[in-house]
C-alpha cells in the first residue's frame, strides 16, 4: 500500500502525459471519465472511503489536464469538414490525378525565369508633381554623400 501511494501519482502522470503524445484531446477526456467512474464504482471497505475516492478523481482529472497542456501533447486536427473545399473528390485515384496533372502543369519548377528587356525607344516622360520632389531630394542626398566622403 505505501509503494502505491509513493509511486501511484508519478506513474499516472507518467502514462497519461506518454498518452496524451498519440492521442487528441477527445480521447484523453474519455479516458478521465471511465478513470472516474472506475473509482466512483469501485466497492472499497476502509475508513475515509469518500475521502480517499476524491482524492483519486482529483489526481485523476489534475494528471489528464496537465498532460494535454504539456507542449509535447497531441493536438486535435480541425475538423475536415471545415478544412474542405466544396466539391472536392473524397476519392484517391481522383486526388491522386489532381495532384500529379498540378505537378507536371508546374515542371520544371526549377528554372529560373528567363529576363525580358522591355525598353521602349522614345523620348523620356516628363516629371511632375511629387514625382519631381523625390527625384529632386534623392539628387541632394547622394550630393550630400560625395560631399562627405569627400571630407
Amino acid at each position: 500500500m505505501e509503494a502505491y501511494s509513493i509511486f501511484g501519482p508519478a506513474l499516472i502522470n507518467s502514462l497519461t502525459r506518454l498518452l496524451a503524445r498519440h492521442e487528441e484531446k477527445k480521447a484523453m477526456e474519455q479516458l478521465e471519465r471511465s478513470l472516474v467512474r472506475l473509482v466512483e464504482e469501485t466497492k472499497v471497505i476502509a475508513p475515509d472511503v469518500d475521502a480517499m475516492k476524491e482524492f483519486a478523481i482529483e489526481l485523476i482529472v489534475s494528471a489528464v489536464h496537465e498532460a494535454g497542456e504539456h507542449p509535447d501533447a497531441k493536438q486535435d486536427l480541425e475538423k475536415i469538414d471545415d478544412r474542405r473545399t466544396e466539391g472536392r473528390s473524397e476519392d484517391p485515384n481522383t486526388l491522386e490525378e489532381q495532384l500529379q496533372s498540378g505537378l507536371e502543369d508546374s515542371f520544371p519548377a526549377s528554372d529560373p525565369p528567363s529576363v525580358v528587356s522591355t525598353a521602349i525607344s522614345g523620348r523620356t516622360k516628363d516629371i511632375v508633381g511629387t514625382d519631381e520632389v523625390l527625384l529632386r531630394r534623392q539628387k541632394e542626398g547622394s550630393r550630400r554623400k560625395g560631399e562627405k566622403n569627400a571630407e
